[in-house]
């Protein structure tokens, strides 16, 4: 009788262990059905992928919708959903975008971008920035009568941010005095760039210049050398722009390589 107490115990233990091992792989058993601790790690590295920090409560929630998920999912089996073509089809479909999607995180991760190829990136950027950069001031208005009565003002004495303020038009610089900032020559509309590039330090153009948006009145307050970012600051915009461009050429290569019918 002692014996059979203690081997019941030892059973007791056993299958006491074995039901914790069980829980802690899973979260939950919706009717009957375990639901696995995986479907919550898989969901916590999507969401912490996405750059959101996993906290304890973020987890709560996590766990929360993986059972709420399970729920759903047992009663759209239940009516049968899982089986129209609707479903396969868009099945057939995620399947696709997600192998795609390893495909190129496989190749980015096998061809990262090197320090030789980041500094050529750089240097390309900044052979196409270089140049001048102009600080200037524009007064926009319809009609060219508008802007010639500007013009007859400011050479009155009338000060430029202040007709700014009163006539101009656009609603980016009205309210700074016309001020557009510093800027390269190819920020800006043909027309506006070529007559503002004319004029020098402190000059404001002695007609009016018409462009798609009406008529300018254009002053430069200053001129210098563009005035470009080092590459320590700017690397990772730097590899990103890097790795598109190549991953864009391997996407070319396998079109090419393909045999289409």
């Amino acid at each position: 009788m002692k014996m059979k107490f203690v081997a019941a115990a030892v059973a007791a233990v056993v299958l006491g262990s074995l039901h914790s091992v069980a829980w802690s792989q899973n979260v939950a058993v919706v009717n009957g059905k375990a639901v696995p601790k995986a479907k919550v790690d898989a969901l916590s590295q999507q969401i912490a992928r996405s750059g959101r920090e996993i906290t304890p409560d973020i987890e709560k929630q996590i766990k929360d919708e993986v059972i709420v998920r399970e729920i759903f999912m047992q009663e759209a089996q239940r009516q049968g959903l899982d089986a129209t073509e609707d479903f396969q089809t868009q099945i057939e479909l995620a399947k696709q975008n997600i192998l795609i999607r390893e495909l190129f995180a496989s190749y980015q991760k096998a061809h990262p971008a090197t320090e030789e190829e980041i500094k050529a990136e750089y240097d390309q950027f900044v052979a196409s920035n270089s140049g001048k950069e102009y600080k200037a001031r524009h007064i926009l208005v319809e009609t060219e009568e508008q802007a010639k009565s500007i013009l007859a003002q400011l050479k009155k004495g009338a000060k430029f941010d202040e007709l700014a303020k009163k006539s101009s038009k656009d609603p980016g610089s009205a309210a700074r005095g016309g001020d557009l900032g510093w800027s390269p020559a190819g920020n800006y509309v043909a027309e506006f760039s070529q007559a503002m590039t004319k004029l020098g330090k402190g000059k404001t153009s002695d007609a009016p210049v018409k462009s798609q948006f009406g008529y300018h009145i254009i002053r430069v307050d200053d001129v210098r050398d563009a005035q470009l970012p080092k590459l320590e600051d700017i690397k990772p915009q730097v590899v990103q722009r890097l790795m598109q461009r190549k991953l864009s050429k391997y996407q070319d290569e396998l079109r090419a390589k393909a045999k289409i019918e």
